[in-house]
């Protein structure tokens, strides 16, 4: 089984990407030079406001990935769910390459954290560009094309540039 769901988010002149063991996405309107984990600001959701499809393969210990479109860069990390996470946190979303666990913490275990996002997002970031963020959930592991597809696939908002 697959369950989709996205958020917009949008960057700030502060985005450094530069943590190396987490990523974060915020409601937050603000941010601080110290805030080297959060990469998006403005998040429309926070791991709270997931569909409940999403949220119970993420539980169930399901494969997630979250793609980062912006300015037409992609970028995947994979990640783990886990029974331990309760997906509570209504302002934020962090993924973790450890298995630390907290109410805002939406994947553990990933491959990737805001120091390895690859460059040119961070850029556009720091430009203030706003971007689209893919939460994939599977209960098999996907390949990055399988993964693609299905964010290309589910895009209900052509119209919507991320530059």
């Amino acid at each position: 089984m697959i369950a989709i769901d996205f958020l917009k988010i949008r960057g700030h002149k502060n985005v450094k990407g530069t943590h190396k063991t987490t990523l974060e996405f915020t409601k937050d309107t603000y941010l601080t030079p110290r805030g080297d984990c959060i990469i998006g600001i403005y998040a429309d959701k926070g791991v709270n406001d997931l569909k409940d499809d999403i949220k119970r393969m993420i539980k169930n210990e399901g494969f997630i990935y979250i793609v980062i479109n912006v300015c037409g860069i992609f970028d995947i990390i994979s990640a783990r769910g886990s029974s331990k996470l309760t997906l509570s946190n209504k302002n934020k979303m962090i993924i973790r390459k450890s298995s630390f666990i907290s109410d805002a913490t939406l994947a553990i275990n990933s491959n990737k954290s805001a120091f390895d996002i690859k460059r040119e997002i961070i850029k556009g970031l720091q430009n203030e560009h706003n971007g689209l963020v893919y939460i994939v959930t599977s209960d098999i592991p996907l390949k990055n094309e399988e993964i693609l597809g299905i964010v290309i696939n589910f895009n209900p908002f052509e119209s919507i540039k991320t530059c």
